[in-house]
């Protein structure tokens, strides 16, 4: 069965400080499936490093939505690439069948159930990022490590 993963958690440097969350569990998961690897975030244009981001005003599904923004800690709106990787993920998933989805948790982008709350000072709410929201939205299973 192949099964999307943020490729972060693989060990690939990709997240927003340039760094990965390499973790050990999803490494595990090569034993039993077929991991295909995607940053939402790298995938909507964004560089490596990059500015920290959160969505303000909401969740992902409001960013969906037309009402919340990503934004970057010093003002950027970034929302647009936010919702390009987040298509791109989308792609990606139902290009391999993919029914199931691994992401990182409390991204802006890969957060499942838990996010940033827009404030940037480290406090988290209820809400998936752009791109577990728009994964969801179209059926499929999403988890966060």
């Amino acid at each position: 069965m192949k099964v999307i993963i943020s490729a972060c958690l693989l060990g690939v440097h990709c997240r927003y400080d340039g760094g990965h969350s390499r973790n050990e569990t999803a490494l595990q998961h090569q034993k039993t499936y077929q991991l295909i690897p995607v940053c939402p975030e790298e995938a909507g244009g964004l560089p490596t490093p990059r500015p920290p981001a959160e969505i303000v005003g909401g969740d992902g599904t409001d960013v969906l939505d037309g009402k919340a923004k990503v934004m970057t800690a010093d003002g950027v709106d970034v929302t647009e690439a936010y919702l390009r990787g987040a298509r791109h993920a989308l792609a990606v998933a139902q290009s391999h069948d993919a029914t199931q989805v691994i992401l990182k948790a409390r991204s802006p982008s890969c957060g499942c159930g838990n996010i940033y709350d827009g404030t940037f000072s480290g406090t988290l709410t209820s809400g998936d990022g752009v791109t577990a929201a728009l994964l969801k939205r179209h059926g499929i299973t999403v988890t966060s490590m």
